[in-house]
């Protein structure tokens, strides 16, 4: 085996970020999918900003922030559904591959686990709504250290806890800073690029691109 441990970033990677306004699409209706893009892009710009601060929120409370935002953005959007889409984050999709992908990896005797900057509480509530908490072997959520990716604390976490060096890690992520970060550490990084989107970090390049990850157990 090649690697004794697959880490999975959370949110883009297992779950469907935008599954939440989809949910509730109709009631925002035509500009739902430009919301939902912009929810996304400022929950993960806060996220940056507050580490380069080093003034911590956790990821909750970045996701509100965000969420109040696109809804300022989106002066016709319906603020009534502000609680529904927050209830609906708690519970996103995964995506369809996953739960068959994760038993494959966790029948080969490889170590699971996710690597977010979700709160813990965040990903245990996403994790059991998969049905996928008993294919992890961890959860490491950046909230033990009060900062977020691409720290490289963040990714030592991982090496600390399982006692490797980085290369025995594979690092899953649909989110190319997050790769290019998890490589610059000295991970064997998978980029997830479901929506065909343009490499910006050459110089911290992926060891393979995948548009889903049941291409995954093949890579070795």
């Amino acid at each position: 085996m090649a690697h004794s441990a697959y880490v999975f970033d959370a949110y883009g990677t297992l779950f469907d970020v935008h599954a939440a306004v989809r949910k509730h699409a109709e009631k925002l209706g035509p500009q739902a999918q430009q919301f939902s893009f912009v929810w996304r892009q400022k929950q993960l710009e806060y996220s940056w900003v507050r580490a380069l601060m080093q003034r911590y929120a956790d990821f909750w409370q970045l996701t509100e922030q965000a969420l109040d935002t696109a809804f300022a953005l989106f002066p016709d959007a319906d603020r009534g559904l502000r609680a529904d889409l927050l209830n609906a984050y708690w519970a996103l999709d995964c995506y369809p591959e996953v739960p068959e992908v994760l038993t494959t990896l966790k029948q080969s005797g490889a170590r699971l686990a996710i690597l977010s900057n979700g709160t813990p509480s965040m990903l245990e509530a996403a994790a059991k709504a998969a049905g996928i908490t008993e294919l992890l072997d961890e959860i490491f959520s950046v909230d033990i250290l009060r900062t977020y990716k691409t720290d490289p604390r963040v990714y030592e976490m991982v090496t600390n806890h399982f006692r490797v060096y980085p290369e025995a890690i594979s690092f899953q992520s649909s989110n190319r800073w997050d790769v290019a970060g998890a490589k610059a550490y000295g991970f064997r990084t998978v980029w997830m690029n479901r929506t065909g989107l343009p490499d910006e970090y050459p110089d911290l390049a992926p060891a393979a691109v995948l548009s889903d990850l049941n291409g995954l157990p093949l890579l070795g």
